[in-house]
């Protein structure tokens, strides 16, 4: 992850000759720098996928896109929003349900609950087995759990609290809406979805989008080493990933 959290998002997936950009939420130039900072050369890019239109994982898509001429596979329903910034020839449309091929990675979208347009999640088939990443989302449905299952590596949102969120400062309407199905994930919930996608493949857990106001790195921690606590089935590493500056590579054999 080059960075998550409500200030702007954007990760990194490498498998064999493959090297596709997850959301692009920082502008270029951080985009760049965080790239630089894990030793990937954003010239060796090999496209950039969208999971909804919302200022934190988009903002340097359009300029990153048409500096470095890389393809962007957005859902069929963004095109017209992001239109006026993305050039043309770069845009993919891809429909969720379908599986399509990236330079040797099968990526398939799937639908998740947010106040956004299109929001998806995603599953990437690589040499090293299934990856999935699902942020943004108010509630994990039961489509966004079979989709995750099988996973030897996945990304969750755990994004906040709900005692920090109930008593801090956020006015009621955002305490509503982040709580809603289509906000956000709290760890609890988070945590009962992982609690469902464990399996002795499983071999690491990124929690993600984690709120600066309303939740803390320790609480989502505890949260899943309880859930983990409670089975012998895997031991994942677990990795929390930060706003300010790139995680540590999730790698896989």
């Amino acid at each position: 992850m080059l960075a998550s959290g409500s200030k702007g998002n954007a990760a990194l997936l490498e498998s064999g000759s493959c090297r596709l950009l997850i959301d692009a939420g920082l502008s270029a130039r951080q985009l760049c720098r965080r790239m630089q900072a894990v030793d990937i050369d954003p010239a060796s890019l090999t496209g950039l996928l969208v999971s909804h239109e919302h200022v934190d994982h988009v903002r340097g898509l359009a300029t990153l896109a048409r500096r470095y001429n890389l393809p962007v596979y957005l859902h069929s329903p963004l095109t017209s929003f992001l239109a006026e910034r993305l050039c043309p020839t770069l845009v993919n449309e891809f429909e969720t349900g379908r599986c399509w091929q990236i330079a040797g990675i099968e990526v398939e979208a799937f639908p998740v609950t947010h106040d956004a347009v299109s929001p998806v999640g995603f599953t990437f088939r690589t040499e090293a087995g299934k990856l999935g990443m699902a942020t943004d989302l108010g509630i994990a449905t039961r489509l966004v759990e079979q989709h995750l299952l099988g996973c030897r590596a996945v990304v969750i949102e755990s994004n906040h609290d709900e005692t920090m969120l109930r008593d801090g400062p956020y006015p009621w309407p955002l305490k509503q809406r982040v709580k809603s199905s289509h906000g956000h994930l709290s760890n609890d919930a988070a945590g009962r979805l992982i609690d469902r996608l464990l399996w002795d493949g499983l071999e690491s857990l990124v929690l993600a989008h984690l709120s600066e106001t309303n939740n803390l790195p320790a609480l989502a921690g505890q949260t899943v080493a309880r859930v983990l606590a409670t089975q012998n089935l895997c031991a994942p590493r677990v990795v929390i990933a930060r706003q300010e500056a790139p995680t540590d590579w999730v790698e896989l054999t």
